[in-house]
């Protein structure tokens, strides 16, 4: 399944996740959209004091700008499947869709 078999805002929020990790060159992007339609991306976080998902970063940034629940959430990396700290931040705010999907925007899957 590739980008342009998705809804367009879904799509979206995939290709907002390819272009931060792009632009950062980490290992994970992710993006999120929240139930008025804002979106947030973001990087994983790896310091030697402080290690975050993409997801959970993603998910911070969106519960620090107001957002109750999401409607959607994707991640890019080249793993095969979400973390359980993924999934589980997703379920916290509702349980949105999260599409994994590869450096190249082909959609591995479809989570929660």
């Amino acid at each position: 399944m590739s980008e342009k078999s998705l809804d367009p805002e879904d799509s979206k929020i995939i290709t907002l996740a390819r272009a931060v990790r792009a632009r950062n060159g980490t290992a994970e992007g992710a993006a999120v959209r929240d139930e008025t339609g804002r979106t947030y991306t973001a990087t994983n976080v790896d310091l030697p004091s402080l290690k975050l998902t993409a997801v959970q970063v993603a998910v911070a940034m969106a519960v620090s700008g107001g957002a109750v629940s999401l409607e959607a959430a994707a991640l890019v990396t080249d793993g095969e499947e979400p973390s359980d700290e993924d999934t589980a931040v997703i379920e916290d705010l509702g349980g949105a869709v999260l599409f994994l999907a590869a450096p190249d925007g082909t959609v591995k899957g479809r989570f929660i």
